[in-house]
C-alpha cells in the first residue's frame, strides 16, 4: 500500500464515528434521532412529536405504513458531518417483533447507545438488545431520556443498570431537578453548569447559560434547593462512584450515562460532544482468515441489510453494506465470496433515510447502499485482494408460523417476487413444507407485526391481496447435522419437519413442552435456536 493511501486511511478512520441505538419501544428513540440530526445539522427543525395519531413524519420512518402507527419497523442509515467527524447513525427498529433486523444492524455498529426512559427504567426490550451488544462485546452509552417528566431517581437508574446489566455505570453528566422542575444538567468533565430554556416542542436547539460550579450568578438563576440537592448528590457520586476508564468502555465493561430530554434537546448536545471523545473508531473485525486489521490495503466489506422499494417510483432493491477495510470506489470490481463471482459495484449510495445521494468513495466504518439486481444475500462478503468471509449473521428462532396464500392464481408471478424479495432482505423467515403438493411459503416472525408489514407490503409494493392461514406452533429448531442426522433418529412425534429459505431441515414444536420431550426421547439429536450462518450455497426457491 503507498504511504499516501495508507496516510488517506488512517485520516478517515480518525474522523469516522459509527453506532446503533437500541431502546424498548416509547422510550423516544425516534426524537431522540431526529434531535441528534438536528444538532449534527443535517436538519434544520425537528418534527413536532405529538400524540400517536397527529405525529409527523420522523425523518427515519419512511415507510407509509411507520407513519401510519407511528413506530420504526426498519432499520435505516443516517450520516451526517458534526464538528469534523463523519458520524454514521445506524436507525433501528424500537418495535419487540422486529428484533431480528435490530440483530443484524448492530451486526455492522461499532457503539450502542442504550436509551432508557427515566420513569420506567430497564424494560424487556432493552435488556434482551443488550445481551445482543454483550455478546458482540459493544462499547454501550446510556442515555436516560425524558427528564422533563416524573421519573425514577437518577442514583436508582444507576443501580439498576449495575446490578441487572452488570455493567459499572460513570454518569458524564448529572440532572438538575425533574419533571416540570428540569432545568438542565452539570457536565463533570468541565464542571460547569447547563442551564436550558425550553422552545416550542423542541423543534430548534435549547438555548444554553453556561455557569461553573460556584459562580455567584447561580443564586439568582437556579432555585436555591435544587443548587443544594444537586451538590449533595455531586457529592454522593464523586465519593462512591468510579472513575471513568476508556479501556473499559471500549470493552463493554463500563457505560458512560448521560441525562437529559430528547423532547425538549436538553442534554443532546452535549452527550453528542462527548459521545466523539469517547466512542471507538472503527476497528479489526473477525473473518474466516483472523482478524483483518484496519491497515489492510484491499477494500472488503460484508452486506448487513436489504432493502426493497426503498423508492416506491423505481421499485428498486438496495444493499447495505458496512465497509471494514480499504478504501471503496466507485465502478471497482470485487469478489462475492458466497458465489464466487465478480461484481462491478455501480452506482453505490449515500444513504440518508429515503434520500440518497451518489457517491466516489467511501472509508471504513462507512456504510453504502448498493443497486441489488438479486445478487446479494445478507451476510454476504465483498473483498479484493485474498478471499476472506466475515463472521455472519445468524438467523434466530421464530415463534410464530402461517402459511401465506396467493387466492389469486393470475397474481402467481407478482406474488413470487414480493415473497422472493422480502425473504431476501430478511423482513421475515421463509420455510416450505417437506410436502411437495404444499406449494404455499409458511411466514416465520418473531412478532405478530411482522405479518401484518409482509401483507401491507404485498398489497402495496406487489399489487397482491394475500391470506394468512396461523399454525399451531411456537417453537422452532434447526436441526445440526442436518438431514442425515434427522434420519437416524427415524419418527418424531409432536412435531413437524419444514426446510428453512436455505433447505436445512427445521422442526416446529407446539410449545417447550413438546420439544423437551423430544430431546429427552433422542438425546442424539442436536438442536439449535439459532439458523447456522449459510455460506456458498443459494436459497432454496418457491
Amino acid at each position: 500500500m503507498s504511504t499516501e493511501l495508507q496516510t488517506e486511511l488512517q485520516a478517515a478512520v480518525e474522523r469516522r464515528r459509527n453506532f446503533a441505538i437500541i431502546s424498548h419501544p416509547d422510550a423516544g428513540k425516534t426524537t431522540l434521532t431526529e434531535k441528534l440530526l438536528l444538532y449534527g445539522g443535517a436538519i434544520h427543525e425537528a418534527g413536532a412529536v405529538k400524540a400517536r395519531r397527529s405525529q409527523r413524519k420522523a425523518t427515519s420512518d419512511w415507510m407509509e405504513m411507520e407513519q401510519q402507527r407511528g413506530i420504526s419497523i426498519t432499520s435505516t442509515v443516517l450520516q451526517f458531518e458534526y464538528q469534523g467527524c463523519q458520524i454514521n447513525l445506524l436507525d433501528t427498529p424500537g418495535h419487540q417483533d422486529f428484533s431480528e433486523d435490530t440483530y443484524r444492524t448492530l451486526a455492522a455498529a461499532d457503539n450502542a447507545v442504550m436509551l432508557i426512559d427515566a420513569a420506567k427504567g430497564l424494560e424487556p426490550q432493552t435488556r434482551k438488545l443488550f445481551e445482543v451488544c454483550r455478546l458482540r462485546r459493544l462499547p454501550i452509552f446510556t442515555f436516560v431520556n425524558k427528564l422533563d417528566r416524573p421519573g425514577r431517581e437518577p442514583l436508582e437508574l444507576l443501580d439498576e443498570i449495575e446490578q441487572e446489566l452488570g455493567l459499572q455505570t460513570y454518569a458524564v453528566n448529572w440532572p438538575i431537578g425533574m419533571g416540570d422542575r428540569f432545568k438542565g444538567v452539570f457536565d463533570r468533565c468541565h464542571q460547569q453548569i447547563h442551564l436550558f430554556e425550553r422552545s416550542a416542542h423542541g423543534s430548534r436547539e435549547a438555548k444554553d447559560t453556561v455557569i461553573n460550579l460556584g459562580d455567584p450568578r447561580i443564586e439568582a438563576l437556579l432555585e436555591q434547593d435544587l443548587y443544594y440537592q444537586l451538590k449533595e448528590e455531586l457529592e454522593l457520586i464523586e465519593g462512591i462512584g468510579p472513575e471513568l476508564d476508556l479501556e473499559q468502555v471500549h470493552q463493554g465493561q463500563m457505560t458512560p450515562v448521560f441525562f437529559g430530554s430528547a423532547m425538549t434537546n436538553f442534554g443532546v448536545q452535549l452527550f453528542l460532544d462527548s459521545f466523539l471523545d469517547y466512542a471507538l473508531k472503527p476497528y479489526a473485525r473477525n473473518s474466516s482468515e483472523g482478524t483483518i486489521p484496519l491497515e489492510y490495503p484491499e477494500f472488503t466489506g460484508f452486506v448487513f441489510k436489504l432493502q426493497a422499494n426503498m423508492d416506491s417510483k423505481h421499485r428498486d432493491r438496495v444493499a447495505f453494506v458496512r465497509v471494514c477495510t480499504g478504501k471503496f470506489e466507485k465502478d471497482m470490481t470485487v469478489n462475492h465470496a458466497r458465489t464466487g463471482k465478480i461484481v462491478r459495484l455501480s452506482r453505490p449510495q449515500k444513504l440518508f433515510a429515503q434520500d440518497r445521494e451518489s457517491i466516489d468513495v467511501a472509508y471504513p466504518g462507512d456504510v453504502i447502499g448498493l443497486n441489488n439486481p438479486g445478487v446479494f444475500a445478507i451476510g454476504d462478503t465483498i473483498y479484493n485482494g485474498k478471499k476472506l468471509e466475515y463472521e455472519g449473521i445468524p438467523c434466530f428462532s421464530p415463534e410464530l408460523f402461517a402459511y401465506l396464500r396467493n387466492p389469486n392464481p393470475s397474481k402467481f408471478k407478482q406474488f413470487h417476487k414480493g415473497v422472493t424479495e422480502l425473504r431476501e432482505e430478511g423482513a421475515v423467515q421463509i420455510m416450505y413444507s417437506v410436502d411437495e403438493a404444499k406449494r404455499d411459503p409458511i411466514l416465520a416472525a418473531v412478532g405478530q407485526l411482522q405479518f401484518e408489514v409482509v401483507q401491507f407490503r404485498m398489497q402495496n409494493e406487489y399489487g397482491v391481496e394475500t391470506r394468512l392461514e396461523a399454525l399451531p406452533y411456537s417453537v422452532a429448531r434447526w436441526v445440526t447435522g442436518g438431514w442425515d442426522a434427522l434420519d437416524k433418529v427415524g419418527r418424531l412425534f409432536n412435531t413437524v419437519i419444514v426446510k428453512d429459505n436455505w433447505g436445512r431441515p427445521v422442526l416446529l414444536f407446539k410449545n417447550e413442552w413438546n420439544l423437551n420431550q423430544v430431546m429427552e426421547d433422542h438425546p442424539e439429536l442436536k438442536l439449535s435456536a439459532i439458523a447456522p450462518v449459510v455460506s456458498g450455497h443459494e436459497p432454496v426457491s418457491l
